[in-house]
């Protein structure tokens, strides 16, 4: 059975898994809940790989490939089909979904066995894998909103599974809330493409963009609006400024979750519909401005508060939230096929790295705080040297996997912006600090925690396998863009090169082959190497040679401290300009002065009125049959004086 004719089975599968534990789960043992999570999981993993198999054997003319199983909605002029649809860029995110999810999956049945929400944790996983499964399997945008939303619904189930910890629910709450601005902008985005070009089918839309003039530089066209609104949806979902803020407190949620959803897929569903809408964002100067400009000032934005967390999740938050910045900016200065070459890298280490910080957490009975660590890297060997690979990954250290992916992401940066490219490349100074910072800071230097309280010990096969695995794939994820330091071409960009083919990267995939060893040279020595090494023996001066010299400092520049410690007062000025009052509103006027005073006002005063009004008619009924003919002699009368008046 040829797995393309059957897209719809991949999908399905997680979703079958989420709803066997969800109805029958109860009744079942952890072994048989994890094994149906794992099952459904492992299978959608092999028929992607298959379907992936089938794909590479298609000729170019049959590509995107597209199969319509029904039509879902049909009004008037206007018609939606449950269609699927695989094309080189559908691959990359259906290996890094399954695969990476399935890891993941693999190590959350050691992480979470004590949990008493063991099965409703693993119904949500599966649930969510269905979700962002649909979103990138989808031919159209109506559909793809289904999952957009899909993942947004799981996220807030996730981020507020343990509901019983207030900070945990009004995390959950902050992420559905900011989510939902982005989503507003999306939805109406959506309604302006579908104004625009008559349908939502991604093949009829593109085909019809790409016809059509660009927008003037400098103006807001039609073609800009619905750029810059697709784009607010992204900045929600992947955490751009100024709706970031959902994502560090989403740390609040189990660590396999940070891993899977805020590192590795649901934050990167923004850059992949940025990349998939990119016929659209070409054709807007303007749009591609902002999407450069918002992602690198948030990339250098959030790395600058990573310097100073404690908090070992938290550090990694924000440098998620750095990481998709990069992202961005490589599709801003078109360079589409670089930024989801780094958001498959960042999948790798920093799902890598999420799951290490959380076999740390494990190994210290649920301490986070690194400043009560220190000297476990004898302790938990294979932790430590997974998660140092992945720190070599992130801060682009030559050979690692994002190395390749950083490197190219700023060298289109250099070619569009020498500003953008300057904070790029401070900003990968600053990424090689704070995440040695955490390395030192959790496995070296002196043991900072009680041993008699703490039994520290190597997580179980089960957590440590997915580790290693994430490790090998940390190192060589990027090699396939290595030729190209060789005079050779960069594979992975031939390879999106018919779905992205009028982005920067088409170039780059076509270029003619040199002699490569300019090019090896520049990538060892180039600026972002450098800085990362900077970056690397900077930590290494604070935290290992003079571990007294961040107190000094931090004691010395109190007032940068405390603005980056307080992670630039955002959500403070956020409660004071826009939830407080909101609160007032919702609370002074739309309740006591709307609901109860007009509303139940309203209400309450016909009430009142038709009480009394029954209270005095009844007291009429006497049981006096003079009284009664009384008063119809008296209604007669009046009856007939009103008829002879109108007959007059």
């Amino acid at each position: 059975m040829p797995v393309l004719s059957y897209l719809w089975i991949i999908p399905l599968l997680p979703l079958a898994g989420a709803a066997a534990n969800g109805i029958f789960g109860r009744r079942w043992t952890k072994n048989v809940i994890s094994g149906v999570a794992l099952s459904s999981t492992t299978l959608a993993f092999l028929l992607a790989l298959e379907g992936v198999r089938e794909f590479l054997s298609l000729s170019p003319r049959e590509i995107p490939w597209i199969r319509t199983y029904f039509t879902w909605i049909s009004a008037g002029g206007f018609q939606a089909n449950f269609a699927l649809q695989v094309d080189q860029l559908t691959v990359i995110m259906l290996l890094v979904v399954t695969g990476v999810g399935w890891l993941i999956h693999i190590y959350s049945t050691g992480y979470m066995h004590d949990d008493p929400g063991y099965r409703r944790f693993f119904s949500y996983l599966n649930l969510f894998m269905f979700f962002m499964l649909v979103l990138i399997l989808a031919a159209n945008y109506l559909l793809m909103f289904v999952g957009w939303e899909g993942v947004g619904l799981c996220s807030y189930l996730l981020i507020g599974f343990f509901f019983l910890k207030q900070s945990a629910t009004n995390a959950g709450n902050k992420a559905f809330w900011v989510n939902r601005i982005g989503d507003f902008g999306f939805l109406l985005g959506m309604l302006l493409i579908f104004r625009t070009f008559g349908s939502l089918d991604f093949s009829a839309v593109f085909s019809r963009a790409a016809a059509m003039t660009a927008d003037p530089a400098g103006q807001i066209g039609t073609l800009t609006t619905i750029a810059l609104l697709l784009f607010v949806g992204a900045a929600g979902k992947s955490a751009q400024l100024p709706l970031y803020v959902w994502l560090p407190d989403a740390m609040e949620g189990p660590t396999p979750v940070s891993a899977l959803i805020h590192a590795a897929t649901m934050v990167t569903a923004g850059v992949y519909m940025v990349a998939r809408s990119h016929v659209i964002f070409l054709n807007s100067p303007v749009a591609m401005q902002v999407v450069g400009v918002i992602g690198c000032v948030t990339a250098l934005f959030a790395a600058t508060i990573g310097l100073v967390q404690t908090d070992i999740k938290k550090v990694l938050a924000y440098s998620t939230v750095s990481q998709l910045g990069y992202m961005f900016l490589a599709c801003g200065v078109g360079a589409f096929g670089a930024g989801i070459f780094h958001l498959m890298t960042h999948a790798f280490f920093k799902g890598l790295l999420f799951l290490a910080a959380g076999s740390v957490i494990h190994a210290m009975g649920g301490e986070q705080d690194m400043r009560k660590m220190g000297g476990l890297r004898k302790k938990i060997p294979v932790t430590f040297w997974t998660m140092f690979m992945a720190t070599l990954a992130i801060a682009g250290a030559p050979g690692f996997s994002g190395f390749f992916s950083k490197d190219e992401i700023l060298n289109e940066a250099q070619r569009v912006s020498p500003i953008l490219w300057g904070i790029g490349v401070l900003t990968a100074g600053l990424t090689s600090f704070y995440m040695f910072r955490l390395l030192f800071l959790t496995f070296f230097g002196t043991q900072r925690y009680d041993e008699h309280h703490v039994h520290v010990h190597e997580s179980p096969k089960n957590m440590t396998i997915p580790l290693i695995v994430l490790a090998i794939l940390s190192v060589c994820g990027g090699w396939m863009a290595a030729p190209q330091l060789m005079g050779g071409v960069n594979h992975f960009q031939q390879f999106l090169a018919p779905v992205l083919s009028t982005g920067a990267e088409t170039a780059a995939a076509t270029a003619e082959p040199s002699s490569g060893g300019g090019e090896i040279l520049q990538a060892l020595v180039g600026a972002p190497v450098i800085a990362g090494l900077l970056g690397f023996l900077l930590a290494w001066w604070f935290y290992i040679k003079s571990p007294e010299t961040p107190k000094n400092l931090a004691a010395s520049l109190s007032a940068p401290y405390k603005l980056l410690s307080g992670k630039y007062f955002v959500d403070e000025l956020y409660q004071a300009a826009i939830v407080r009052p909101l609160i007032w509103i919702s609370d002074k006027v739309l309740w006591h002065a709307v609901d109860e005073r007009v509303i139940d006002g309203t209400v309450n005063g016909v009430a009142f009125v038709s009480s009394e009004s029954g209270d005095r008619l009844r007291r009429a009924n006497t049981g006096n049959i003079r009284s009664y003919a009384t008063w119809i002699v008296l209604g007669v009368v009046v009856f007939t004086s009103l008829l002879l008046w109108m007959v007059d």
